[in-house]
Formats: structure tokens, sequence, C-alpha cells
């Protein structure tokens, strides 16, 4: 398969040209840059490119993208770097495009419910922005304190709010995005219903850079809650916990977040930020973090009250409510912390399933057995409300999960059991670099064939995150 077209020579006279667009301090040679620029959340991977680039504007984007597609320069785009697929990972060297530079919020619409962005804003900085107006933008990334909106783009992120009010693709109505040959087009339209040709927004969502570099982006908003509950429920088995996940849906419940942490992770994350808030005995096997919110408190009460009550068909433990918002904070803190804490701790695979809610039991019953099977431990923690489940993997002695054939063969038996499951083998984390090889599982040759064509249509070159998802 070819990776890319003809891979051309980077230059000092197209270095030059680089730094006249963008301006020499914004051209990046010297090696801590290359290194630092050169990996991301994924395992231990590393890929320094040969320049990084900061520009500031599409139009300095769109001539870097002409000069490269001319030149038949390998171009990598990156955002804030916490991408765990290696989307984002220059591993044919060349241009890294770094869109840290292109971080304001351009306006906040309240009329329309809508905000223009810039790919480079925190989310977290975007979500706090639009609260300051009574507004809300749901998606929420466990990195949302450091990862670009841009890069959520990309990946079509999720978060734990994703099972009641959605990911990404469900507010994104407009992007500005530079192609490969640097011309610069808008993807549709700013309007909340469109049915005019295909849709080239949502085609670009969940692309991984491949397509075309995001450079302007229009959000759809909503009215922020009023009030939101939390509370903390454990359980004795671990596949109780996932059976009481599908429960409280057919129950006629929405949470707005319905997490899974399992009791290895939540002890790892909690002496990683030392803390007691919840307390662990040797008869839990795993947690559920159940939040509901809306604008009627006492609705809310009645809500929780009745999930609590219906858990305890599930053999659930005592239920831990949060009485204030520190506890809220302190909950949310161990649990967007595990991903951080289990990989410190050696669990540096993961993987980044999602399966149909009533087949978590399943799921979390196939993991731990094909543990024993490959020699391999696991924990898992996730999304449960809408089946997407973290799978972080330890192998003594294994760093990364191309190291190892035992462990190659491990991850391929749990994407097939995902894939009978009737799952598939990435929810929100993408396929990247990574998980390429195991496309073939859930995807046919003629599916397959397909993507190749769109990819070729926007790329014919193939310089644009080559080598990412697909091989051409």
């Amino acid at each position: 398969m070819q990776t890319v077209a003809t891979q051309g020579k980077l230059t000092a006279t197209l270095i030059d040209e680089f730094r006249r667009i963008v301006g020499e301090q914004f051209v990046l040679l010297d090696k801590d840059s290359l290194i630092r620029f050169g990996h991301d959340e994924t395992e231990h991977l590393s890929f320094p490119p040969e320049v990084v680039l900061r520009p500031r504007t599409a139009e300095e984007v769109s001539a870097v993208m002409k000069i490269c597609n001319e030149h038949l320069i390998p171009v990598t785009p990156r955002g804030a770097g916490t991408g765990l697929s290696g989307g984002a990972l220059p591993h044919l060297g060349g241009v890294l495009i770094s869109t840290d530079r292109m971080n304001s919020i351009l306006s906040i619409d309240e009329r329309n419910l809508q905000v223009i962005t810039e790919p480079g804003v925190i989310t977290e900085v975007l979500q706090n922005a639009v609260k300051e107006k009574g507004l809300f933008y749901p998606p929420d990334p466990s990195s949302r304190g450091s990862c670009f909106i841009g890069g959520n783009i990309a990946e079509n992120s999720g978060g734990p709010k994703a099972v009641k009010y959605g990911v990404v693709k469900d507010y994104v109505l407009n992007l500005e995005i530079v192609l490969p040959n640097g011309e610069i087009i808008w993807t549709g339209a700013n309007v909340l219903k469109n049915s005019t040709g295909y849709n080239l927004t949502q085609l670009v969502v969940g692309s991984e850079g491949t397509l075309g570099i995001v450079t302007k982006i229009v959000l759809k908003l909503i009215p922020l809650p009023k009030y939101d509950l939390l509370m903390l429920v454990p359980f004795n088995s671990l596949e109780k916990a996932g059976e009481a996940v599908s429960a409280i849906f057919r129950a006629g419940f929405v949470p707005s977040a319905l997490e899974l942490v399992e009791v290895d992770a939540l002890q790892i994350v909690s002496r990683f930020v030392d803390s007691s808030a919840v307390p662990i005995t040797n008869d839990v096997a795993a947690h559920l973090i159940i939040e509901v919110d809306g604008n009627h408190l006492d609705t809310l009460m009645m809500e929780m009250e009745a999930i609590s009550s219906l858990l305890t068909q599930f053999e659930a433990g005592e239920v831990y409510f949060a009485d204030d918002a520190q506890q809220k904070a302190e909950l949310w803190k161990l649990r967007r912390r595990v991903a951080e804490a289990v990989k410190v701790d050696g669990y540096t695979v993961e993987e980044d399933t999602v399966v149909p809610r009533a087949e978590l039991p399943a799921l979390v019953r196939g993991v731990k057995e094909l543990g024993r099977q490959y020699d391999f431990k696991a924990v898992c923690y996730g999304h449960a409300g809408d089946g997407n489940l973290h799978i972080r993997i330890k192998k003594e002695g294994i760093a990364n999960s191309n190291d190892d054939p035992g462990l190659i063969a491990g991850i391929k038996a749990l994407f097939r059991l995902v894939h009978q499951l009737g799952g598939t083998i990435s929810g929100e984390h993408g396929i990247g670099l990574l998980q390429k090889s195991y496309i073939d599982i859930v995807f046919d040759e003629q599916q397959l064939e397909l993507m190749r064509g769109i990819k070729k249509t926007f790329d014919p070159n193939n310089i644009l995150n080559a080598g990412k998802i697909f091989d051409l």
C-alpha cells in the first residue's frame, strides 16, 4: 500500500518560504521542539517532524499547503497533542502544522445560540466562555482542560455528557477548512437544517485531519441547565455494574452522565491525586458515577431516588451523594484523571471500544478472560452510558501495543469480540496510526475502498496526514 505519493525533499529554500509566510519565530527547527511535537499521549511513541510551523491564519495555512502539495512534502496537522491513537504523530517526518496560535473565540451569537471559534481554543475555555452567557456546549472529553476544539473535531470527541447530549458531530454546523491543495472552503452553512448537497461538514468531522485542516468552526449551543446532581454507586461485581447501566435506560431515565470505573483504576487514580474522597473496600469491584441535570431540582431529586432504588436489584452498595460543588468536583477529578494515572502506573496501551449498552457485561467478562489467555492485565473505565468502554492494558516489559506479537494477537481477539457483540473498535479516540491494522475487522474491502476514494478526491497527492486510518 502507498503511504505518500512521492515524498519530496524539504530544502532550505522551502524553509525560507515558510519563514516568509508564518514569521521566523514560528518556524521551529531546534531539537527540543521537534521532539516535543513528535509525540502525543499515544503510548510511548515518538516521530519528530523535520520542521514545526505555527501559523496564525487560514491564509498562512493555505500558503504552506500549496507549497507542500507542489513539492509533495508530508504534512501532519496537530492540536494540543492529547490524542491516543497516533493521529497527530508525524511518522513520515515532513512538516507539522500546529494550530496552537489559532486560539481565538471569534463570536458568541446569543440570538441564534451559536459560537464561531478557531481550532486552537481549549475546549474548557470555550465551555466557560459560553457558560458566562447562560449557554452550554456539552461535549466534554476527559482532557477538556488541555485539548483543543479542533482536535475534538478531528476525532469526533465525546466525553461523559455524550450519553444525554451527543458528541461533537451533533454540534458542528459549519467548518472553514484548508484543503490539501491550499484552497480554502466552507463546508456548509450556519443553519440548524441543511439538505443542500452532500454533507461535507459531517464528512470532515471525525476524519482525523486526513481531508483538510480546520481553521474556523461554527458550533450550535443550547441553554445551560440550572441544576445537576451526582452520585457514586459501588458494586461488588463488574458485570453487575454493567447490567445496571442498561436497566437505568430501560426504566426511562436519561442521565446527563453515566460513567463506570473499575476499582483497580479508582485505587490507582486515588493514589495519583492523593484523594480519599471515595471509600474503597475489599468487596467493591466497580463504581458507577451517575449525574442528572435539568431546570427543576425537585424532579432531579426524585429521579436520583428512583435510580438509587432501581440499583438495589443489581447488588449495589451504599450510595454516596455529592452534597455540594466541591464534592462533585472531587469525584469528577478522579474520573477525568484516570487515564493519566493508569498510564503512569504502567497501563500504557489504551483501547477505545464501544458496544451496545446491553452488551457491556459480556465485554467486561471477555476482557478479563482475554487478559488471562494472553497474559496481560487490564483495567476498565469509561462512558458506560453509551457503551464506550476504555480498556487500559499492562504487559510487563511492553510499552507499545505494536512491540509484542502476543499482545497484538490479544488486541485482535479483543476487537473481534467487540465486533461480535455488535460494536466497533473506536468510540471517540479515532483509528490514527495504531489501530489501522485492525480496521479490516469492522470494515470489508468495499467499504475501505470507498473511504480511500474519498481520501484521493480530497488529497490526490496523499500528503495530508498520510498513513492514518488506512494506507492508499
